[in-house]
């Protein structure tokens, strides 16, 4: 630091001088501590490289202007304008790769993921662009304890520790946030395929119960993040492509303003599809501006658009799939089974300082969507309106020796959906079979509290008092011809929760929780398709124990985050089908859902200045031990059977490879065991292994111009099986075949300006 301040005395001082020489001199700094950072590299095109000597100095004469970047492989990347004679600081932020740096805000804590007291998993910008980009998939499932399944095309389904046991279709059961407001509908479902890949830039998944901060839910919950503010102006175009007729493309721009940034984007994607009618067709157009009007108050909108269209081949038998993995299910072409769905979210959210040490972070949103389903068995449509908000108060203090955090707030959303039935005529709606009005209502208060206790200790304390209710107003039906009425209200419900985490030296951790969780049933598990209202389904209850450790070594570049959990979960809700084919749903009594989640990455090769500048390894473990703890259904005991839907073991392994000329490469492993298809156990899908790679190369060049070009497989094994099983099938309609082998490749192009 000596060295830095004299150096940078003299910087200044012969300042005139080297002007006059027209020679740069740059000091590189780390921007938090202000340690000078030997190794860093600057280039631009048509430029010799230079690196930083042992003092964090770079000196040379240039010839011109250059739009520069300045890089170093433990810190984030600046650009600049850079002109002869310009004698400046260049100050890097440090890159968050150490469990110790990576600030997660999930409970609303903002703090490293280190000190979380909870099973946290992030999927960062550079997950989501390891594969083909046209979904979110393969980089959701390379993180452990988190199962994406996608049916067909756009038909997405999460499992977050088996969560998706209840949910034939969709997402349901976890709560999903975009941008700080809730993306979940008021009825407890998600459209998460109404986003593109490019509408989410970071992603973090909590796993388990957490209701004492989001709400009624046991699957866990979902934060997602579009780009905030543009720290750059930028127009760039995507192209990609791939087998059965994929074809993605992309248009955004990225302006700064005076106090913030303004963004959008619009993304065209395609496809024929593996299987006969299995067609997708989506159009998103995303909105978002960033601005601060003061130093204390920042406020961001979003506006999304999306126009989605897909076709639902339907799941076949076994013999079916022998026969012809990549045929659609009879009836399902003859009767048009699809669904066409528009939507158009906007939000705002406002964060305010109130005093040095309060903040208020409020946001709220509208919603309206028109979904239009016809289906083998009928046809469905409606019109949905929704709007919502929530707020937080966060005071921090410090009383003596004890680190005070409290946080407290509430969250409300109301929905309207006006829902018609009718019959089927060869993917036409014929006559109505029912007409209802749905009305949902939902909210919380929340409330909790951190304390900074010596010895490194950090406790939490929270609870959230839930209320909902739904009601279900029918104005036609057909089979009795008398309008009639149902109504479900859920007492007042408090959600607690426990944690504490020990901080052990600078760079490990061990943490411990207890928490609750209440899921009641959602109006479409209560009304269904065939027009029966059971308002007998109760309302799921568990508790949630749970430990991790996690640490850190040799700088952030081994990291471990691994934790054991034990789920015990009452009046389980499953899925099963009629004779007819109806989704219908049941409580299966009680399960013990107990587990082990581990991830450990390593870095073996980080040299910027090398050819190998980049060399990485990924490995993330699932064990999920889930059975019946109590569950008898039709005369038959299924008590200590496997839970139905839920792989007892995967494992994933990942290698990233990355070269100074701009060549990369990632390959990943993905094994999956073998998974129960129905409560008896009698029927499961065969384990199989996946594996996919992407090489690319990626340059900045002529100074301001981004070129990307990549290609890829997937399921380079050519395995054969299902992504998302239908589960307790009737008539042995279990599998949802996805694609053999096959591969992708895209172009990207940037412009600065």
């Amino acid at each position: 630091m000596k060295f830095y301040k004299i150096t940078f005395f003299l910087l200044l001082f012969l300042a005139p001088i080297t002007l006059l020489a027209q020679e740069v001199q740059l000091v590189i700094l780390d921007k938090d501590t202000r340690e000078t950072l030997p190794g860093a590299t600057l280039q631009a095109e048509n430029l010799e490289t230079q690196v930083s000597n042992n003092n964090g100095l770079i000196s040379f004469t240039p010839a011109q202007n250059y739009f520069v970047k300045v890089s170093h492989v433990a810190y984030e990347s600046q650009s600049f304008q850079l002109r002869p004679g310009m004698t400046r600081e260049v100050l890097l932020e440090r890159k968050s790769t150490a469990l110790g740096e990576v600030v997660v805000s999930a409970f609303e804590t903002d703090r490293p993921l280190l000190e979380q007291g909870a099973a946290i998993s992030r999927v960062s910008e550079a997950d989501l662009y390891r594969f083909n980009e046209r979904s979110i998939v393969q980089a959701f499932n390379t993180k452990p304890g988190i199962r994406v399944e996608e049916r067909a095309p756009a038909s997405y389904r999460i499992s977050i520790r088996g969560s998706a046991l209840r949910s034939p279709f969709g997402v349901r059961n976890v709560k999903v946030y975009w941008n700080d407001m809730p993306f979940t509908f008021p009825d407890g479902t998600t459209p998460l395929n109404l986003l593109d890949l490019s509408n989410i830039q970071n992603s973090e998944i909590i796993k388990g119960p957490a209701g004492s901060i989001y709400g009624a839910g046991n699957g866990g919950v979902i934060n997602l993040q579009s780009l905030q503010q543009p720290n750059q102006n930028k127009i760039s175009s995507e192209l990609g492509f791939g087998d059965f007729g994929m074809l993605r493309y992309r248009f955004a721009v990225d302006q700064r303003t005076e106090n913030g940034g303004i963004s959008a984007s619009y993304v065209h994607q395609q496809s024929d599809g593996y299987r006969d009618h299995s067609a997708v067709d989506r159009k998103v157009f995303q909105l978002g501006g960033h601005f601060s009007p003061s130093a204390k108050q920042t406020i961001s909108t979003n506006i999304l658009y999306s126009d989605l269209n897909y076709q639902i081949p339907g799941a076949l038998t076994e013999g079916q799939l022998l026969e012809n993995p990549q045929m659609a299910r009879p009836g399902s072409v003859e009767q048009n089974s699809s669904i066409a769905q528009k939507s158009l979210y906007a939000g705002v959210t406002h964060s305010y300082q109130i005093l040095e040490n309060l903040e208020n972070v409020t946001s709220a949103y509208v919603q309206t969507s028109e979904f239009e389903n016809p289906f083998i068995l009928d046809y469905k449509r409606e019109l949905q309106h929704s709007y919502g908000g929530r707020t937080k108060f966060v005071f921090q203090d410090q009383l003596g020796s004890v680190g005070l955090r409290l946080i407290a707030g509430g969250e409300y959303q109301y929905g309207k959906t006006a829902a018609q039935n009718f019959g089927n005529r060869d993917g036409v709606a014929d006559t109505v079979r029912f007409a209802d009005d749905l009305i949902t209502t939902q909210g919380f208060l929340f409330q909790q509290a951190e304390f900074e206790l010596p010895s490194d200790l950090i406790l939490t304390l929270a609870f959230s008092e839930n209320f909902s209710r739904y009601d279900i107003n029918r104005s036609i039906d057909a089979q009795t011809g008398v309008p009639s009425g149902a109504e479900r209200r859920f007492d007042p419900v408090i959600i607690p929760r426990i944690a504490v985490v020990k901080r052990i030296g600078n760079n490990a951790a061990v943490h411990a929780s207890v928490s609750s969780g209440f899921s009641p049933p959602t109006i479409a598990e209560v009304r269904t398709n065939e027009g029966s209202i059971n308002l007998d389904l109760d309302a799921e209850r568990g508790v949630n124990y749970e430990a991790g450790y996690r640490a850190g070594w040799w700088q952030g570049r081994v990291n471990l985050d691994a934790s054991l959990f034990y789920f015990r979960l009452d009046q389980t809700i499953t899925s099963f089908t009629n004779e007819q084919g109806v989704v219908l749903f049941r409580n299966a009594g009680a399960t013990d859902q107990r587990g082990i989640e581990a991830l450990l990455d390593y870095t073996l090769v980080q040299n910027p200045n090398a050819f190998l500048s980049n060399l990485k390894f990924t490995h993330a473990f699932t064990g999920h031990y889930f059975e019946f703890r109590n569950y008898e259904s039709g005369g038959n005991d299924f008590s200590g059977n496997k839970l139905t839907g839920v792989a007892p073991n995967s494992l994933v392994n990942q290698f990233d490879l990355t070269t100074s000329l701009g060549f990369y490469l990632n390959l990943t492993h993905h094994f999956v065991d073998e998974i129960p298809l129905n409560d008896g156990n009698t029927v499961f899908q065969e384990a199989y292994n996946l594996v996919s790679a992407r090489l690319g190369w990626r340059k900045t060049f002529i100074n301001r111009w981004d070129l990307e070009v990549y290609a890829g497989g997937e399921n380079l094994l050519d395995e054969s099986y299902s992504l998302g099983n239908d589960l307790n099938a009737f008539a042995g309609r279990y599998y949802q075949p996805a694609p053999g082998r096959n591969y992708f490749g895209g172009l990207k192009v940037g412009f600065r300006y």
